[in-house]
């Protein structure tokens, strides 16, 4: 028998246009609505391409089969392409001045009754990623799915054309003594022993420094047993992790900043900055509360700590070194309005929100009682600003909340423009922080100081991260390749670094010459979530899990047969069903 290249079609939906009219195709997909307009069907039939719209007659003989037939059954359809009527004409769709009148069918697989409509507004997360491959179907999530496919080639490409070489670095490592919860695989040939898959595959990049790679990159799967949150996936996640070798900082901002700028104009339609603004984290801290701000946000922090004399009910702030910052915004003045604000600033925290308003020429309103009309004058940030709010307490607490108010005040008043992206380099992070009267590291411990001679407070370090509105996209560093400096690093706040060769393996290799080496790692899933503008990195995943760490579709974790567990040397505390 000759075999033929494609039984089930000839062609995709988006393939077939007016071009193809009075010819014969055939197409494959499922059925997505079914219409009965006086005895005729008419059935929308999709692929992963598009949609055309089918028709059949009732005087066919395979029309009580169709008309018996669910949605989201699947169908193979022999007919011909014919123009459809000026009135039928449908503009939403490409294929919308055309139809196919179905002359064969084959019906590949009928479907029952969905447990939901693919159309349905606010699903009930449960029951969506229990069907998880139903709601794949939706037209907004093949986008996404598409749109993640071309971002990860496009990232790969322009790596490629930098000079980097893509490498596999092993996904069954030790655990890290360091950061997040490892996820553990025990070893059936090792009874008793495990891997933990990798939170990221940093000493391997490393070592691959060490090994003579001048520039490595892959798409890189990483571990973490962490919690939930809008913005971070549990369990897995992707970035593009890179690393280079005889490398400073600026190096790696450089491709940083070309990649990045590259992708999102390649994705949007916005005007996106070639030179990413630079920001210290301490600037960053004081200017908007946050060391991850949202640029497209106009507002930001006045401090009026030494303006003038404290009045008497501020002054214990002062005295104790916390710091009064001021917001200044243009706004109708509103009381209801304001007493919500209050009571979500007051929800995250805040002991109250002091205020006043421009009238007539004079500040009125709470604040106005405790600050000179110069002072007012001076904290106002542009002249036709005519709301002031006051935030006092200790120097971390007071920008934390004022930073918050400036996010708040930004959505409630329109002021950020939903389809821009505003990029920026925080850099200049401190190398120690103080808490409780306690010295540790602030971050990544390995990353290279800037000058170690300074009061512990003042040491900053070559570690950057990429924000773009108001998300932290991209974490980096220039690493510490020198073990002597690593040792004097871990001595200043009275840590014992001695064992680190046995935590660390990546610290044999330093000891037979390794190169300076520099890099960054932005996040996958995070560049999807903004670029198609989503609010949760959940949406954005094929078979994410739930927030509490469940794949609903695969029903994991689960028990293990106790036959299994002996095999591998694991006994459960608690094994209940």
């Amino acid at each position: 028998m000759e075999y033929e290249f494609n039984k089930y079609r000839t062609n995709t939906c988006i393939e077939i246009n007016k071009s193809f009219i009075s010819k014969k195709v055939k197409i494959a997909g499922w059925i997505r609505t079914k219409r009965d307009h006086g005895g005729i069907l008419f059935l929308d039939i999709y692929d992963h391409s598009g949609m055309i719209q089918c028709t059949i007659h009732p005087e066919h003989s395979g029309f009580s089969q169709i008309e018996d037939l669910k949605v989201e059954s699947v169908i193979s359809v022999l007919g011909e392409v014919v123009l459809r009527d000026d009135q039928n004409i449908n503009k939403n769709i490409p294929s919308g001045e055309i139809e196919l009148i179905i002359e064969s069918f084959n019906i590949l697989s009928s479907a029952e009754i969905l447990p939901f409509a693919l159309h349905q507004e606010d699903l009930n997360e449960e029951l969506q990623l229990s069907y998880r491959f139903l709601y794949l179907r939706t037209p907004e999530m093949q986008k996404i799915l598409k749109l993640r496919t071309d971002v990860i080639n496009f990232l790969r490409n322009q790596m490629n054309s930098l000079g980097f070489q893509e490498i596999q670095t092993p996904l069954l490592a030790s655990p890290s003594p360091e950061g997040a919860r490892d996820y553990v695989v025990p070893s059936r040939m090792h009874p008793g022993k495990f891997y933990a898959l990798p939170q990221a595959p940093q000493q391997f990049k490393q070592l691959l420094m060490a090994s003579g790679v001048s520039k490595y990159f892959q798409i890189a799967p990483c571990f973490r047993d962490e919690d939930s949150r809008a913005d971070r996936l549990i369990g897995e996640f992707y970035q593009l992790d890179f690393e280079m070798a005889f490398a400073q900082q600026e190096d790696v901002l450089n491709v940083l900043q070309s990649v990045l700028s590259k992708t999102f104009k390649e994705f949007s339609d916005a005007e996106i900055e070639d030179v990413f603004p630079r920001i210290p984290y301490t600037e960053a801290i004081e200017t908007y509360g946050t060391d991850k701000p949202d640029l497209r946000n106009p507002l930001k922090i006045f401090d009026i700590t030494d303006i003038q004399e404290a009045p008497d009910i501020l002054k214990p702030v002062v005295e104790k070194g916390g710091r009064l910052l001021t917001v200044s915004v243009k706004m109708d003045y509103n009381n209801n309005e304001l007493k919500k604000l209050t009571k979500v600033m007051m929800d995250k925290g805040a002991k109250g929100l002091a205020y006043c308003y421009l009238k007539d020429g004079s500040w009125t309103g709470p604040l106005s009682k405790m600050l000179s009309t110069e002072t007012l004058k001076q904290a106002t940030q542009k002249d036709d600003h005519n709301l002031l709010f006051l935030i006092a307490d200790t120097y971390d607490i007071s920008h934390k909340l004022s930073g918050m108010l400036i996010t708040e005040l930004g959505n409630m008043l329109n002021l950020i423009n939903k389809n821009d992206y505003k990029f920026c380099f925080i850099t200049d992070f401190p190398m120690f922080e103080k808490t409780d009267g306690v010295w540790d590291f602030m971050h990544n411990p390995f990353s290279m100081p800037q000058d170690i001679d300074l009061p512990l407070g003042e040491i900053l370090s070559y570690q950057y991260d990429v924000v773009c509105n108001g998300y932290e996209i991209t974490s980096g560093a220039v690493r510490n390749h020198n073990l002597n400096l690593i040792h004097k690093v871990f001595s200043l706040i009275g840590q014992d670094a001695s064992d680190l060769e046995s935590r660390f393996p990546v610290f044999k290799s330093f000891k037979y010459g390794v190169p300076p080496h520099a890099g960054a790692a932005p996040g996958i899933d995070r560049i999807i979530m903004l670029l198609s503008k989503k609010s949760n990195v959940r949406d954005i995943v094929a078979f994410p899990m739930n927030q509490k760490g469940e794949n609903l579709l695969m029903e994991s974790p689960c028990f293990l047969d106790e036959k299994f567990l002996k095999e591998i040397a694991i006994k459960t505390l608690d094994n209940s069903k």
